[in-house]
């Protein structure tokens, strides 16, 4: 089910290979409730705890191939959610910190990736302020649907060089942007294709 869901993403455009294969090792049923796995290996989102969901993984692979992380990069996750994202940074290389704005998301993340023997600094809070003390990192990457101005916050969290990957717009819809640090004083701003996220909560973000 991996691979014909792996070949379903190649199908789509996704074709960076580091990516493909995370996607491929992750085990993503083990993020579902038992009597939900037969859907675990299917291109769609799906409900979790706490009014949430597990992102597509078309979605997850679209993200972290904009990402463009190396082995040893430091991610900012913001918004850990079920912590599938999470564990495809990790299994990509990547040095992860991932904040989540609900406590028992963030619990229940942790527990199933220590099974599975993934490790990440889990913290609860605020992802719309990033988290500086923290930083800077190599790339930040958003999993909820934010309003503009949670974009020059996290910037300044950058190294320069960096990437914020985060989904801009309305509550129903956003447009993924990817933002590069140039300098310290310069950033460059692409635009891609349209998603539909679950909010952001926060300070920076949309009010609860």
């Amino acid at each position: 089910m991996r691979r014909t869901l792996v070949r379903k993403l190649r199908e789509k455009g996704i074709n960076n290979e580091q990516v493909l294969d995370a996607i491929g090792t992750v085990p993503r049923h083990v993020f579902f409730d038992e009597i939900f796995e037969s859907h675990a290996y299917q291109d769609k989102a799906f409900p979790i705890a706490e009014g949430q969901t597990i992102s597509q993984p078309y979605t997850v692979a679209f993200q972290s191939d904009l990402l463009e992380i190396t082995p040893g990069s430091k991610v900012l996750e913001v918004g850990t959610g079920s912590g599938y994202q999470c564990c495809v940074l990790l299994e990509l290389g990547a040095e992860v910190v991932t904040i989540e704005y609900k406590e028992k998301l963030s619990m229940l993340a942790r527990q199933v990736l220590g099974k599975m023997g993934y490790h990440a600094n889990f913290l609860v809070g605020d992802g719309s302020q990033g988290c500086p003390s923290l930083g800077p990192y190599d790339g930040i990457i958003v999993t909820a649907g934010a309003p503009i101005q949670a974009i020059e916050p996290l910037v300044q969290q950058l190294k320069l060089g960096g990437k914020l990957i985060i989904p801009v717009g309305d509550l129903n819809t956003q447009k993924m942007l990817r933002v590069s640090k140039v300098s310290e004083n310069q950033i460059v701003r692409e635009e891609f294709n349209n998603f539909s996220f679950v909010p952001l909560l926060g300070d920076n973000g949309w009010k609860n």
